[in-house]
């Protein structure tokens, strides 16, 4: 009599399995972009500047982009991470804040340029 074990691994091994999606060769960037959005989202309003919907232009760049389900929590983890990491440790404007903000300005910037040009239909 085989071991129970070994008919649990057989089992599994010839049971179908879901098809995993494959992300887009952009994916990283996105998520990068979507962490740099939430910083944005976190920090401008603590220099005053009201003017940017971050989370709506984050909500948008779901929109556009369609992902599946797994790859839309990626980007909202993202997002919320971006706004997280920068929540624990300011309170208020200050010049570090100010300079985050013109580097996240550029970063963000530069990430959506490049993934336009590239991907774009």
């Amino acid at each position: 009599m085989k071991p129970l074990w070994r008919l649990c691994l057989l089992a599994m091994l010839v049971a179908p399995c879901p098809a995993l999606a494959i992300d887009p060769p952009y994916q990283g960037q996105m998520e990068r972009l979507s962490e740099i959005l939430g910083s944005l989202y976190m920090l401008t309003p603590l220099c005053g500047d009201q003017t940017t919907d971050w989370r709506g232009q984050m909500a948008e760049l779901i929109e556009l982009d369609e992902p599946d389900e797994d790859r839309r929590a990626r980007l909202a983890g993202a997002f919320n991470a971006g706004y997280e990491a920068y929540a624990r440790f300011y309170r208020s404007c200050t010049p570090s804040a100010e300079a985050a903000i013109t580097r996240l300005l550029t970063e963000g910037d530069s990430l959506a340029r490049d993934i336009h040009q590239r991907y774009a239909e």
